[in-house]
């Protein structure tokens, strides 16, 4: 059975995500865990020094979360009937990234589904603070979809790549499942920076050629511009469906994050984005 985490806010644009997510495993057996974390808007130091003002104050926070996902849960099974998909109740007295980190780890999960934005909204992935952290701590892939994306089949996915990762099985064993059961077309984008591929990316890019043997799979090397740019122009001419990357200390995701800018920055894409985490040894 699948294990997948869906953080939410209780907003719209949470739950918009979680109807990706139920739609996109649809024919899996599925156990989804619904992720609520609160930090009470006066909690201070005095809170850890058991102040007798605030004593109980999270439990509170505790019964009114609870509350609340049960509703959440309700509206998910009333609009969805799906037999094969069981969903658990997680609320925590916690940052939402430590938590999302600490019950991946708890439950073994598979995945992380969750809105780029929450409450604010945006119509195009904007990678804020919590998604950063969320993506460079977690230690299975996250999904991020843009608030009001209508779902779509992943039929064309699109996946930016220098080969300078030492793809592995495991790693790439989410997107092929998707891939796989969606019958989609992955599509390699590779923009070259003027030189050649040395020895280790032309390895790199064999094996990843034999991890994608089972699925439609085509590769592309376009002339040196900016990768942005590049994944903006490439999803014009024919719309994708899901943007992958896979983050690395060598590639361009992770030099991305390092930026300041990173706050703001917008990939222009309407489209869900899937970071996969760079592979661990054991």
């Amino acid at each position: 059975m699948k294990r997948i985490i869906l953080p939410t806010d209780f907003s719209e644009n949470a739950y918009n995500a979680i109807q990706y997510a139920l739609n996109l495993f649809r024919e899996k057996e599925c156990a989804f865990y619904l992720l609520h974390t609160y930090t009470p808007a006066i909690y201070h130091s005095e809170y850890m020094l058991h102040s007798p003002g605030q004593i109980g104050l999270g439990d509170l926070y505790q019964t009114d979360t609870v509350a609340q996902l049960e509703e959440l849960r309700h509206r998910i099974t009333k609009e969805f009937k799906n037999p094969k998909h069981t969903f658990f109740l997680h609320s925590a007295f916690n940052t939402l990234v430590d938590e999302i980190s600490d019950t991946i780890e708890k439950e073994k999960a598979d995945l992380v589904i969750m809105g780029t934005q929450g409450a604010t909204g945006a119509k195009e992935i904007l990678i804020g603070t919590n998604s950063v952290h969320v993506i460079k701590k977690a230690t299975c892939p996250v999904i991020l979809v843009p608030a009001s994306f209508a779902y779509e089949k992943p039929k064309e996915i699109l996946f930016p790549t220098d080969y300078e990762v030492d793809y592995r099985s495991a790693q790439l064993q989410e997107l092929l499942e998707i891939a796989k059961n969606h019958a989609s077309k992955i599509e390699v984008l590779h923009v070259s920076q003027g030189l050649d591929l040395n020895e280790e990316q032309l390895n790199n890019k064999k094996k990843l050629d034999t991890f994608l043997d089972d699925v439609a799979h085509l590769f592309h090397d376009l002339p040196q511009q900016q990768i942005i740019t590049a994944i903006n122009n490439f999803q014009l001419k024919k719309r994708k469906n899901l943007l992958v990357m896979i983050q690395n200390k060598h590639t361009f995701l992770e030099r991305l994050f390092i930026e300041p800018v990173i706050k703001k920055i917008s990939f222009h894409v309407t489209i869900p984005f899937m970071v996969i985490p760079p592979y661990k040894k054991i």
